[in-house]
């Protein structure tokens, strides 16, 4: 089967370190565990759309480093199409993140071969219905590929994280803008959260973005789309969870968000699915997620 959703984006080898808690400056601790999952936004959204049941690829560099061969493997394993991912002379991007006991983290990241990524290289797959993109690689690959998806007549979902200032005309040729509430206030000078997201989210669509979407951790989200109820904002609560782990929540929201919008899902229909993906993901430590699919996300939407 053909993709139907693409990818285009960063591919890292995560190092995730579990400790009691984020250490200060200057401070040592002692973790109790780490593990070596994929990761990069881009990677970890295409095989969230995997598991999730879509027909997802990725488009993307690694390098010829013992991580390039890693990650190839990972994606492997979890099914996504990398028949468009280069291996290439040079190191492969990778992270570095600390997990507390309350499951907040922090995270450095290393770009690698990721940052040479051309958009010549990449092809859209006949009958794709969504591109995903991200912030990892540079900005006019993000450009080149959203017009000619739009042109193709895919949907593009951006995820404008890590946060920088966005080129001329990429939001307009956003089907969805997914940021969290730091990115949202630093895109907009707003804060965006549920007591008052009108003004975050009308200067996100007024910008262009058909659809806009802000995360707010345990919070839920706040969203608007202006094709419905004239772009009028909304909130969507959070399944609630015993945290073990966000590192990766926000990635696997994405990934099983198109996942369900290419079933043909409605706009809110998926994003809750995307909350419950993300909401398992949470709730499960990272070396234990390739077992989360979309039965138990599902599940955990029928018993909420």
């Amino acid at each position: 089967m053909p993709p139907e959703i693409l990818v285009a984006g960063a591919l890292h080898l995560d190092v995730v370190v579990t400790a009691p808690r984020l250490p200060r400056p200057d401070e040592t601790l002692a973790g109790s565990a780490v593990a070596y999952p994929l990761g990069g936004k881009g990677g970890n959204q295409a095989v969230a759309a995997a598991r999730m049941g879509a027909a997802a690829a990725i488009a993307g560099r690694v390098g010829t480093d013992a991580f390039g061969a890693a990650l190839l493997a990972a994606l492997d394993a979890a099914g996504v199409d990398r028949a468009q991912v280069r291996q290439v002379a040079g190191a492969s991007g990778m992270s570095v993140a600390i997990v507390g006991a309350d499951g907040a983290y922090g995270a450095v990241t290393v770009s690698g071969v990721n940052a040479g990524i051309d958009p010549a290289e990449i092809a859209l797959p006949p009958g794709l219905k969504l591109l995903l993109l991200q912030n990892e690689i540079p900005e006019a690959v993000n450009l080149a590929l959203a017009a000619r998806a739009r042109a193709a007549g895919a949907r593009v979902i951006l995820n404008a994280a890590p946060m920088r200032p966005a080129a001329p005309g990429l939001f307009a040729l956003t089907d969805i803008l997914v940021v969290n509430r730091v990115e949202a206030a630093d895109l907009t000078g707003v804060p965006a959260d549920r007591a008052d997201p009108a003004a975050a989210l009308g200067r996100l669509t007024g910008a262009g973005a058909r659809a806009a979407v802000v995360t707010l951790g345990a919070e839920g989200l706040v969203a608007a789309d202006t094709a419905a109820d004239g772009g009028a904002p909304f909130a969507l609560p959070a399944f609630a969870v015993s945290p073990v782990s966000s590192h990766g929540a926000g990635d696997a929201f994405i990934g099983a968000m198109a996942a369900e919008l290419a079933r043909g899902a409605g706009f809110r229909a998926a994003l809750r699915f995307g909350q419950a993906c993300a909401a398992l993901t949470v709730a499960t430590a990272p070396e234990n997620r390739a077992r989360l699919g979309a039965a138990a996300v599902r599940a955990l939407m029928a018993s909420a």
